[in-house]
């Protein structure tokens, strides 16, 4: 309704939840069994299936290394479970990644738009996409050891920098109030540290990994001690408003075992009547960590590494509530990943051999043979199917979650007879053996109405030249019906050169006709700028019989407008106009 505001999308939509995970687990799961099938012949010719491995490199396999694939693969497999959440679709661009687009440089910025507006044009796709990659990344990283573990090392490394920049604005570093215990400078950065040491050689990574690591966390706690101390923090107040606490009010209102909101209720209590003093604790925690990372590389100390991950884990707890609740969770959060790098890189483990194996070699290799099999074809649907959205046609996805589905109907469209902007009589369907899309338009209105006309103008734009289509706008206003008023809309909205539209008026009782006959509510007084009316839009078919009723309460969104225009060229293409 124009003038009206727009009704929200609810983020779990029935029919949106149901394309979802049809997407998900019908049509996926059957390219990636074909796939796998596929795969596993080739595997099985070249007899790859009895050396996977099996490498000097694999079976040599420093245990820190093992250790850190196993807890990335993990965190990977988790990450890709939590993308089936039913609200991924529709909310993670606008709910997840459009909040941290605050106050980022205008490159980055641009760059974040951009994939807003490509997952908001392919939610389905893309969510599928997302879910399966993380999944086969997590699977091969946990049963591979070999060149296969490196290669998806890689592969993983770069998906995380991806995530990074365009999903995490560079970790909400240019966020105000951004700080360690909320998540900064981003998970997704530490997974692609992983990603990078899987990646390396063997030998690179026990020569360097331990040293490497624990001194850059020592930097990393170094400048996260640095934006905790700022004066401009809020966790120097005490009180409601300190930081933590409001946090922790907010996290505890989300649906989650009664324990882990009392314990979070508790520390958020517990900031509050400490106020700066509770954050001078975590500023020396911090300090003193880095301390220690930076010195255990020479004097082996373990300490240093348990003190960061008893900390991590108390904090992934307490103030990031574990990150795993409301819905649109795609990770574990920072405070994880970084207690896996330190436990990894501790002094004492470094020197270690190879992690002795209990199970006879060639029954790991098959089976891990068989699992990575599956992974590599999930990572393979997912790369091919992301890939090909970046050229497709926007889904329907938002259109339908916020109209609903277009009403199929068969019967005479109700005639009548107006004159159009060059101020000659227009019949409805005078011309013969085309199909006319008809819909109502006041010629004042700006909110609704002018979106309503740049679909009109995008549908035609994507047609052929000589689709048989007539584009028809009833005016939707007892005030301003006359034709200078629809010659100057038609001017001003860029229809002009839209061809065969006709903009059509008449007597206000003629007019009112039309609004009736067609179920058009009009309401309008004579102080009004503009009317208020139904969204609706009409195909009528080459015979004249009304074919498809289409809701469009339309979204000022370039994707959502994309959306629409999908519909109404799917539902267009049912009456055979291309």
């Amino acid at each position: 309704m124009p003038g009206m505001s727009h009704k929200s999308i609810d983020l779990t939509n029935a029919l949106v939840v149901s394309m979802f995970r049809h997407s998900l687990f019908v049509t996926g799961v059957l390219w990636l069994t074909g796939l796998a099938v596929v795969l596993m012949l080739v595997v099985a010719l070249t007899r790859v299936i009895l050396r996977f491995n099996l490498s000097s490199e694999g079976l040599d396999e420093p245990r820190a290394r093992t250790y850190l694939r196993w807890a990335f693969g993990a965190m990977w497999l988790i990450d890709g479970i939590l993308q089936f959440q039913a609200s991924m679709p529709l909310g993670l661009a606008n709910h997840v990644v459009a909040p941290v687009t605050v106050n980022t440089p205008s490159w980055l910025h641009a760059m974040m738009e951009h994939g807003i507006y490509l997952w908001n044009s392919h939610p389905i796709v893309l969510a599928v996409g997302v879910a399966w990659l993380q999944v086969g990344i997590g699977l091969i990283l946990l049963v591979s050891n070999g060149r296969s573990s490196r290669i998806v090392g890689g592969i993983s490394a770069l998906w995380a920098a991806l995530i990074w920049f365009i999903g995490n604005g560079a970790g909400g570093i240019f966020l105000t109030g951004a700080s360690f215990l909320f998540g900064w400078p981003g998970a997704t950065l530490f997974y692609f540290v992983a990603g990078v040491w899987l990646l390396v050689k063997p030998d690179t990574f026990r020569r360097l990994f331990s040293t490497v690591t624990l001194r850059g966390l020592s930097v990393v706690l170094v400048l996260a001690a640095l934006v905790q101390s700022l004066p401009s923090t809020e966790f120097w107040h005490g009180g409601n408003t300190n930081a933590l606490t409001t946090m922790t009010t907010y996290m505890t209102g989300l649906a989650q075992p009664h324990w882990l909101a009392w314990f979070v209720r508790r520390v958020g209590s517990l900031a509050a009547s400490m106020g700066g003093g509770f954050n001078l604790v975590v500023i020396i925690w911090l300090v003193v960590c880095a301390i220690g990372l930076w010195m255990s590389v020479e004097r082996r100390w373990s300490w240093p590494v348990w003190t960061l991950v008893v900390g991590c884990v108390f904090f992934w707890l307490a103030s990031e509530d574990t990150a795993l609740f409301g819905g649109l969770a795609t990770d574990l959060n920072s405070l994880i990943p970084i207690a896996v790098l330190a436990r990894c890189a501790t002094p004492k483990l470094r020197d270690l051999g190879p992690r002795e194996r209990r199970l006879p070699r060639e029954m790991t290799s098959s089976a891990g043979a068989v699992v990575a099999t599956f992974a590599s074809a999930m990572i393979l649907f997912s790369a091919f199917t992301m890939a090909g959205a970046t050229f497709a046609s926007a889904e329907t996805t938002l259109y339908e979650a916020h109209n609903g589905p277009a009403s199929a109907i068969s019967a005479p469209a109700p005639a009548f007879t107006l004159t159009d902007q060059f101020d000659k009589t227009y019949k409805l369907g005078e011309h013969s053996g085309r199909v006319t899309l008809l819909a109502f338009l006041d010629p004042r209105c700006f909110t609704d109405c002018p979106l309503l006309a740049q679909q009109l103008e995008h549908v035609r734009a994507e047609l052929s030249a000589n689709a048989q289509l007539d584009i028809v706008a009833v005016a939707a206003d007892p005030y301003h019906e006359k034709l200078s008023d629809l010659r100057h809309f038609i001017t001003i909205r860029g229809l002009a050169h839209v061809k065969n539209f006709y903009f059509v008026t008449g007597k206000l009782a003629d007019v009112r006709k039309v609004w009736k006959a067609y179920g058009i509510g009009v309401t309008m007084t004579p102080t009004n700028k503009m009317s208020v009316h139904s969204d609706f839009m009409f195909i009528i078919n080459a015979k004249g019989t009304l074919h498809w009723i289409i809701p469009d309460d339309p979204l000022s969104s370039k994707s959502g407008q994309a959306s629409a225009v999908s519909e109404l060229r799917s539902l267009l293409a049912s009456v055979n106009v291309h």
